[in-house]
């Protein structure tokens, strides 16, 4: 951190050689948080709001006026700075003095653009952010922005996180970092190396979430099949995936507990057969595949082959036949040809799976593949881009009539569409029912009807009494 950055009253304290600043009670100052990206983003917005709110920030929603606005970055495409600009614009359009930061991924890597853009005051990379509060000691608007980063390699250490926002479901921050070197991913520059938080401590944020009545807890974290790596400040696995999903089935207070994306070649057996067998984990996976072309595998770096990738759906569908199977795949990488994009097709088109997220790669700076050959022309990026993205509704379609007709349990989300309530079956499909507020955040049996013109399964209520 340089000494010019700062302005009065700071006070420059050194701890660990690290230098940070005197904190300050801040009493009466409201502030917004906006969240960009993933469920992990989600996570730990929501756990550097409570921080916040502990010393004596006032919370308040984007949409209202407030002191500061926060907004929580991703760096996942190349959008990033337009929905960073975009954001920032509609904070002043509240409050025109409000004091602006920005954090994230996007934060720490490309900070100096940040700052460079009007209206911004401060901007914090990796570790920073989680240190906000120490900022916010001075909220005079700044000329240019302040920019508090450090090198990634100073990213080492955990911060548990997790979100409250939602009666329904939260995210549960288990895992952070990644060392894989996948030559389109910005996030090991992001985010740093490969860590978890202890055993212990996501427990106890399990059982602090079952406490608050929120009956779906859905892990989250970079690489979370990774878990147990940095777990107390070293690379030695001290517990793996495994051990975890055993050890949150056993938290009382909890219904349902989900998996998010957990890469192919780190998705067990071992745990495949206990998820189906578990008392609280339901049957859905989201497992990335990226390419259904071995030649662009390779040269995405990805630590597998679709052979495995094959094998693990395989596997899946015979311990969880109703199981949802989601894919995440990227159109248009360096080197796709024609040939390699019907190879991904076909190969999707044939796999037992629920539903696609679509990808159209786009370049990232400081990545293997932006400095590739062979680029593919962004208008044909697009064109297989929505060629999947038609496959995608077809296998979602196929996997909810699938599902029609039988009893499934619905936990039904506060949320009100034409006069609809929606929520998820334990395998992931959509339903609504006609609209009833005592049915919030309640499980229930239901029947599945019929696909409506939404896309969404009707549904009837089997058991009127929550289950």
């Amino acid at each position: 951190m340089d000494e010019h950055f700062l302005r009065p009253p700071y006070q420059i304290l050194h701890l660990n050689s690290r230098p940070y600043l005197c904190p300050m009670e801040m009493n009466g100052h409201t502030i917004a948080f906006h969240t960009l990206g993933c469920k992990l983003n989600f996570s730990e917005t929501a756990g550097i709001a409570r921080d916040i709110s502990q010393r004596g920030f006032e919370q308040v929603d984007f949409q209202q006026v407030a002191d500061v606005y926060v907004i929580n970055t991703c760096s996942v495409t190349q959008n990033a700075d337009k929905e960073c600009r975009y954001w920032v614009r509609k904070a002043l359009q509240k409050n025109p003095d409000a004091y602006v930061a920005i954090i994230g991924c996007y934060a720490q890597l490309q900070p100096e653009e940040i700052a460079q853009i009007q209206g911004v005051d401060l901007v914090l990379g990796a570790t920073e952010k989680f240190k906000l509060h120490q900022y916010l000691q001075d909220l005079t608007k700044n000329e240019l922005g302040e920019v508090h980063s450090c090198e990634i390699n100073e990213a080492d250490f955990y911060v548990s996180a997790y979100s409250l926002g939602d009666r329904t479901r939260a995210f549960l921050k288990v895992q952070d970092g990644c060392d894989y070197k996948c030559t389109y991913c910005t996030i090991p520059k992001a985010r740093g190396v490969s860590r978890s938080d202890s055993l212990d401590n996501v427990l106890a944020n399990a059982r602090a979430i079952a406490d608050q009545g929120i009956r779906e807890i859905v892990l989250t974290g970079v690489n979370i099949g990774d878990y147990g790596k940095g777990e107390h400040g070293n690379k030695r696995h001290e517990h793996t995936f495994l051990d975890l999903v055993q050890a949150l089935d056993e938290v009382p207070g909890l219904d349902r507990l989900r998996i998010s994306s957990i890469e192919p070649n780190l998705l067990k057996d071992e745990t495949i057969r206990f998820v189906a067998q578990s008392r609280h984990f339901v049957p859905h996976f989201h497992i990335p595949l990226q390419s259904g072309s071995n030649k662009l595998l390779r040269r995405m770096k990805r630590r597998y082959q679709r052979e495995l990738y094959a094998d693990r759906v395989a596997q899946i569908r015979h311990h969880l036949p109703d199981a949802a199977i989601g894919v995440d795949v990227i159109c248009g990488f360096p080197g796709e040809t024609e040939e390699d994009f019907l190879e991904t097709y076909r190969f999707l088109n044939d796999l037992e799976i629920s539903y696609l997220h679509v990808f159209t790669y786009s370049q990232r700076p400081g990545t293997e593949a932006d400095a590739m050959s062979e680029q593919v022309p962004y208008a044909l990026r697009k064109k297989r881009s929505k060629t999947l993205r038609v496959l995608s509704f077809k296998k979602r379609r196929a996997f909810y009539e699938s599902q029609l007709h039988t009893p499934h349990q619905v936990l039904w989300e506060d949320n009100f569409k034409a006069g609809y309530i929606t929520g998820y079956t334990e395998n992931y499909v959509k339903v609504k029912a006609l609209w009833d507020p005592d049915l919030v955040n309640q499980k229930q049996v239901v029947n599945l009807t019929e696909i409506d013109d939404d896309g969404l399964v009707r549904a009837t209520i089997a058991s009127p009494q929550p289950v």
